[in-house]
């Protein structure tokens, strides 16, 4: 029996109102516009409401999935959502998510592999659905990332954003064309120290209704992102690298054929060196990181929901998903666009 195709039928994408900018951070801290978009390509992020938890920031982008494909939560066979700022320990964000868009009965869970979290579920969802366990999914990447931030740390505070990207997946006969590829995954837990979120600051979980939220220099979310930027840059430029030509050989393509790189919006430089490393045009590159910031395992769908709507995107064309998170973890996704 031949595999499934899986294609990308809907697709969305939300970001909280509040907008914080590099000019609002030099108030905060040490620190100014032009050192920030000179290191980073950062201008501003923007930042969840006191009142909205991560399931909030994914509810109102798989409900813009949902429209765009036409489709309803009763049409949905399972729902993933990835993320490393969950409501609360348990249960899993998604199950909160499937209730608040009137879901029940179908399967719903979590995945956690940080920045990489859509690659991965990506990876992951289109896996089990070739098999022909799912027919359709709504996959989420949401994150409160500025809950877990240390507002006093200028080199890391600078760089999270908050809001979530969604997209509505559908299997076709194997014959279609366009739709996923395929994927590479990789992991490597010896570098984990050098970026993690461990050091709990207060008595209190990861639910943002017990955290404060006016940035005052003290500040700070549960756990507070730690991070060696000048080792981690230099390890996400070599794995990146490594991945995209693991990638291409492994699908027998060249970086010729690649019409569009969506990567993890990180930094700017790390985003540049990879398209160097494809041989790509900025102009073919998608980009957020100066209006977004980092916002983990949301970037790639945002940053993808961004380029469908700008209407650059043809169907039939290769696009590259990339990226690179603590723990390390790292991968990447290929798939010709079939909407």
């Amino acid at each position: 029996m031949s595999l499934n195709t899986v294609h990308l039928i809907g697709i969305g994408g939300y970001l909280p109102d509040r907008i914080l900018t590099n000019k609002d951070l030099e108030k905060m801290i040490d620190t100014t516009d032009d050192w920030i978009k000179e290191r980073t390509g950062i201008e501003e992020r923007h930042i969840i409401a006191e009142d909205q938890v991560t399931s909030d920031l994914a509810v109102a982008a798989a409900q813009q999935a949902l429209d765009d494909a036409g489709v309803s939560i009763d049409d949905i066979d399972a729902l993933v959502v990835a993320t490393t700022t969950p409501d609360m320990i348990f249960p899993s964000t998604a199950t909160v998510v499937q209730s608040k868009l009137g879901g029940k009965d179908f399967p719903a869970w979590d995945i956690q592999a940080v920045c990489s979290g859509f690659v991965y579920g990506l990876a992951q969802v289109d896996g089990m659905m070739r098999s022909g366990m799912f027919k359709r999914v709504l996959l989420i990447g949401a994150e409160s990332m500025s809950r877990i931030v240390d507002w006093q740390d200028r080199g890391t505070c600078i760089l999270f954003g908050d809001g979530a990207g969604a997209v509505v997946l559908e299997t076709s006969d194997a014959s279609q064309a366009n739709g996923i590829i395929g994927s590479v995954l990789h992991a490597d837990g010896s570098y984990r120290d050098l970026l993690k979120a461990e050091h709990v600051r207060r008595p209190a979980g990861p639910d943002a209704r017990l955290l404060a939220a006016d940035f005052s220099l003290d500040s700070a979310g549960a756990a507070a992102v730690e991070m060696k930027g000048n080792e981690v840059f230099r390890v996400a430029v070599t794995k990146l690298g490594s991945v995209v030509n693991e990638i291409l050989a492994k699908y027998e393509l060249t970086d010729s054929d690649i019409d569009w790189l969506v990567p993890h919006q990180a930094n700017i430089r790390i985003i540049q060196a990879t398209a160097k490393k494809l041989k790509m045009d900025m102009d073919r590159v998608a980009l957020t990181v100066a209006s977004h910031g980092n916002t983990s395992s949301a970037s790639v769908p945002l940053a993808l929901n961004e380029l469908y709507r700008s209407g650059r995107l043809e169907k039939g064309q290769l696009i590259l998903l990339e990226a690179f998170a603590g723990g390390f973890a790292w991968g990447a996704n290929l798939l010709r666009w079939s909407k």
